[in-house]
Order: structure tokens, then C-alpha cells, then sequence
């Protein structure tokens, strides 16, 4: 064997034994086969790359299940039909009381718009950090994608709020026009409030009272996002609509939907709460026991 052969030998046992330890590279996304996706890690060691995963099965939920929560449908639906039709649209902050329809309303959205191009693509705020890797990821695609946060919020410190505020705005790099952040919150500023912040409000000369620089701060994300969404809890009448409406859908006559009024409120009692999730789950309840 002469001394070349003997140098490539090595060189290919080398590059063999490298390859072992090295993480796998990501998947490469297939658009074709659904149009909701989730921003996965590789578990395993040497912290695989991160890749898109796509949801076999998503919730049908449409917007006309959605009730009682009419200006916030009519805002967010006209905002992403704007996006899809490659109109200027907003980034979206839906903020306000549990179990209201938040979530399930970009779901809707999500449903109403797939067939013109609309894609969803969930990212925990564990992974926030790689916003700018799943942008460049699809920024050269033709579809229009929503980045979906649920259920956001932040404590003191975590990388992932000062990536998401360079994404929404504050990069030296432009918004990519085919990508926009929808995100749910149960709290509006997104990080924790305290008493003492308001120690570092000031007032000026002309008595005008200015924030310090803890408010600011805490309020600088959410006014990063162009459009707010309120949701308040229901009244109980509202609330035994949502029922009445939950209950026809899984095939329960007019008669077992009266009759259901009183189990309802009481199932809203012993939790706490009337808010769509609550009456989905008393309907689910009361007709699997009526089947």
C-alpha cells in the first residue's frame, strides 16, 4: 500500500469515527404534509439541531364555535386575511381571562385560512431564543406562517423575552413579510408586576408623572405587538349559550339541552369559573353520560 493509500485509510477511519459522535442533521421540513407544525429540539446528547415537526392531527375548532367574543374574532380574522392576501398586518397580543377562547381562536384562524396558504408553526418559550433560525427557515417559502407562543409569560432574566422583542422589533434585519407572532397571555405586560415599581415613576417639572425605566421595560414587549386583544370572563347567560351551542354540536336534543341548565351552572360553580373551556368540558361530560 503506498503511503497515499495508507493516508486516505486514516483519513476515512477518522472521519468515520467523527461522524458516530456527531448529532444527526435536522430533518428537512415536508410542507406537504399537513399545515400546523411544531419547533422540536433532538433530544439525545450533543444538543441536536432543532427541526420542524409537523401535527398530524389539528383541532377543527372554526371560528363559529367561538362565541360571545365577537369584536376580538372580527379583528383577528380581518388582520390575517390581510397577511394572507400579502397586505400589511399586525403581529397579535390576545390577553385577558383563562379558558376563553384565546387560543382557540388562531386555532380558528388557523382553519379558516390553511386553504389560502395560512401555516402555523408552535414554538414553546423554552425555544424562543431560535426565532431568528425558524424565520430564516422560512422566509423563502410562499406560504404565509403564523409563529404561535401560547400561554406566555415571563419572569425576571429569561433569554427568551429579549429574543422575542428583537424579533417583533429591534433587529438590524427587516421583519420577514410572510411571518407573523400571534401570542396568548393571561397577563398583558407579559413579566410580573410588583408594588415596587412604582417607586421608580417620577414627576416632572410641569407635574407630569413619567414611568422609570423597571416600567418601561416590563411595558416594552406587548406595545411591540401591533394589535391587543382583550378577552373578559362571561356572564352567565353567555356562558349557557356557549353550553347550549357545545351540546347541540355532539347531538344532544332541545329537551336534554334545557335539562342541562341546572348541571351546568353547578359545573361552573365547583370550578370557579364560566369560560368556554369550562362549559366545552361540561358538554363533553354530560353527553358522553347521556350516550
Amino acid at each position: 500500500m503506498t503511503t497515499l493509500e495508507q493516508f486516505l485509510a486514516r483519513a476515512e477511519a477518522v472521519l468515520a469515527r467523527v461522524e458516530a459522535v456527531l448529532p444527526p442533521a435536522p430533518p428537512v421540513p415536508d410542507w406537504t404534509r399537513g399545515y400546523a407544525f411544531r419547533w422540536r429540539q433532538r433530544s439525545g446528547g450533543m444538543g441536536g439541531a432543532s427541526y420542524l415537526q409537523a401535527v398530524a392531527h389539528v383541532s377543527d375548532i372554526a371560528l363559529d364555535d367561538l362565541q360571545h367574543i365577537g369584536p376580538q374574532k372580527q379583528q383577528i380574522e380581518q388582520n390575517t386575511r390581510q397577511f394572507v392576501a400579502g397586505r400589511p398586518a399586525n403581529n397579535v397580543l390576545l390577553t385577558g381571562a383563562r379558558g376563553t377562547g384565546k387560543s382557540s381562536l388562531i386555532k380558528a384562524c388557523l382553519n379558516q385560512f390553511a386553504k389560502d396558504g395560512l401555516r402555523l408553526i408552535e414554538v414553546d418559550k423554552a425555544d424562543l431564543a431560535e426565532l431568528p433560525d425558524i424565520v430564516d427557515l422560512v422566509a423563502g417559502r410562499p406560504e404565509r406562517f403564523i409563529i404561535f407562543c401560547d400561554d406566555l409569560s415571563f419572569e425576571e432574566g429569561e433569554s427568551g423575552y429579549k429574543a422575542l422583542k428583537v424579533a417583533l422589533d429591534g433587529s438590524i434585519s427587516a421583519q420577514s413579510d410572510n411571518v407573523l407572532i400571534y401570542a396568548t397571555s393571561n397577563r398583558r405586560h407579559l413579566l410580573p408586576e410588583r408594588m415596587s415599581d412604582n417607586m421608580s415613576y417620577k414627576h416632572g417639572d410641569d407635574g407630569d408623572l413619567h414611568p422609570g425605566e423597571t416600567v418601561e421595560e416590563k411595558i416594552s414587549l406587548s406595545e411591540r405587538f401591533g394589535l391587543w386583544l382583550t378577552f373578559y370572563p362571561f356572564k352567565q347567560d353567555d356562558y349557557l349559550q356557549i353550553v347550549n351551542h357545545w351540546l347541540a354540536s355532539l347531538g344532544c336534543t332541545e329537551t336534554q339541552i334545557t335539562d342541562a341548565r341546572g348541571d351546568a351552572l353547578r359545573w361552573a360553580l365547583q370550578r370557579g369559573s364560566r369560560s368556554g373551556r369550562v362549559a366545552w368540558q361540561f358538554a363533553k361530560d354530560y353527553a358522553g353520560r347521556l350516550a
